[in-house]
């Protein structure tokens, strides 16, 4: 599922290699839409991540391999994920443009970038106070103006702005968190990784039905960080 750290990006290479990723995890969704009862990826997540440049979310020594199908270290031991992986989480969550997002674990804000592109607004909480800073002013300066980036404990979520249409966890916690739930939206979808010890991590989507109501469906296993907690005083 990945490519080889060989791929350079600059200038029109850079679009063909864009061009090349999106056409593989295009390829990669397609066989895994049985698994979570969707066929393929929706066409606009897609043009979501054309239209966001992945090296503008990596470090310097990075940027060969931006459009690699492979995760990226970020700093302060947190990463970019895999580009087929924000593919898959994104098209799990159904977003529509009316819809509003928190996201937890910012990171570098590139899974929010992506998401801003398909809905009205995200909210978005990252623990590492210099990794959330960076991320605002980074999504400011390249005019993702519907993000909004604090620092804080991602258990807890942003109850100030819920409920939510959606919600995504870009790392890996023990449990799921019951302020999350909580969050979301009659009709909603979570998506997040979930570590199960020696099972390893698994993918998992959650649907909040009508009368509220939680339905968890495994989607595959998967490798993330994990979700740690903001310790205060």
């Amino acid at each position: 599922m990945t490519v080889g750290r060989t791929m350079e990006t600059s200038g029109p290479v850079a679009s063909d290699a864009c061009r090349s990723l999106l056409q593989q995890i295009d390829s990669e969704m397609a066989g895994l839409g049985p698994l979570y009862g969707q066929i393929g990826l929706d066409p606009r997540v897609l043009e979501a991540m054309a239209a966001v440049p992945r090296e503008e979310f990596v470090s310097a020594d990075e940027i060969p391999y931006a459009y690699a199908n492979i995760p990226l270290p970020i700093g302060y031991g947190q990463t970019i994920s895999q580009p087929f992986i924000v593919a898959l989480m994104t098209n799990l969550l159904r977003p529509q443009p009316s819809h509003v997002i928190l996201e937890v674990g910012t990171g570098c804000g590139y899974q929010a970038a992506v998401l801003s592109k398909l809905v009205r607004q995200v909210y978005s909480i990252e623990v590492v106070e210099p990794l959330a800073e960076t991320a605002r002013a980074r999504l400011l300066r390249l005019g993702f103006t519907n993000v909004a980036v604090r620092c804080g404990d991602g258990y807890d979520g942003w109850s100030d702005h819920a409920p939510f249409d959606g919600v995504i966890v870009t790392a890996a916690a023990p449990f799921i968190p019951e302020a999350l739930v909580e969050q979301l939206a009659n009709g909603g979808r979570m998506v997040m990784p979930v570590d199960r010890g020696s099972e390893g991590q698994m993918l998992l989507l959650l649907e909040k039905n009508s009368s509220g109501e939680v339905q968890s469906h495994d989607v595959l296993p998967v490798a993330f960080v994990p979700l740690v907690r903001k310790h205060l005083g």
